[in-house]
């Protein structure tokens, strides 16, 4: 039996523009687990998610981040990529002059160890794809993220996901920009990415509207950079209801 893929943080002390962000944060998540992270403004929960991720701007001060018992605490962001871990992003960025379809052919390349794609089999993998998004086939053709709504944008990063098929992936704030429809659209992806291929999700969001189509194994406080509270779902409800004070007056 495979053991699962498993991203380990260990007592993560962060500091962005020398102010501490991160004051000591532990999280384990394992493939084919569902986590959400909650926490209101200005908790850490986006620094978490870039720190992850290897972004240059955060500084780790104090702290492990393991992946499959690694230290990839000081390793670059395409080697972290490349072992299995993916981050999508609250804003995804526009990159003009690279084609979405020659953009993810090449990402599943290199997840492919270098190898090329079958191009026919990749085309009807893109095909069945924007079907189950609603996206129009031109979507294929321009330039990733060009044009794209919120909901578009989001739908793209999940089919980056569906592509790349990485173990555990970080999704920040990705119901944030969404109507209703566009949110049950990528939460349904996500259902769908999550059961074919048994990826473990972290997913950060302020509000427990997404985890009504997405049933987290896991949740967690996040205030004032340090993790206060962890729970099932009927914490995210609490929340729903009460508000973080609740959490704040228990601390």
């Amino acid at each position: 039996m495979t053991t699962p893929a498993t991203l380990e943080i260990k007592d993560l002390h962060v500091n962005v523009d020398e102010k501490e962000i991160l004051k000591g944060i532990n999280l384990t998540v394992k493939e084919g687990e569902i986590h959400a992270l909650m926490g209101p403004n200005g908790s850490g929960k986006s620094t978490l998610a870039y720190t992850i991720l290897g972004h240059p701007n955060y500084e780790v001060t104090k702290g492990q981040i393991l992946f499959n018992g690694e230290d990839i605490t000081e390793m670059s962001t395409d080697k972290r990529a490349q072992l299995g871990l993916f981050l999508a992003f609250q804003y995804p960025q526009t990159i003009d002059g690279v084609s979405l379809v020659n953009f993810l052919r090449t990402a599943a390349s290199v997840r492919n160890e270098g190898k090329p794609v079958n191009v026919l089999k990749f085309m009807d993998q893109l095909k069945t794809l924007f079907e189950q998004f609603n996206l129009s086939k031109e979507f294929v053709t321009r330039y990733v993220n060009e044009g794209f709504s919120g909901g578009e944008r989001k739908k793209n990063e999940v089919i980056q996901m569906t592509v790349l098929k990485p173990k555990v992936a970080i999704l920040d704030e990705p119901d944030s920009g969404l109507d209703v429809d566009a949110l049950k659209e990528v939460s349904e992806g996500l259902n769908r990415l999550h059961e074919e291929t048994n990826v473990g999700l972290l997913i950060i969001t302020h509000y427990q509207r997404i985890l009504n189509f997405i049933t987290p194994d896991y949740v967690h406080i996040l205030i004032d950079g340090k993790i206060v509270k962890s729970g099932d779902k009927e914490l995210a409800l609490l929340i729903e209801k009460e508000g973080y004070e609740v959490i704040k007056e228990a601390m």
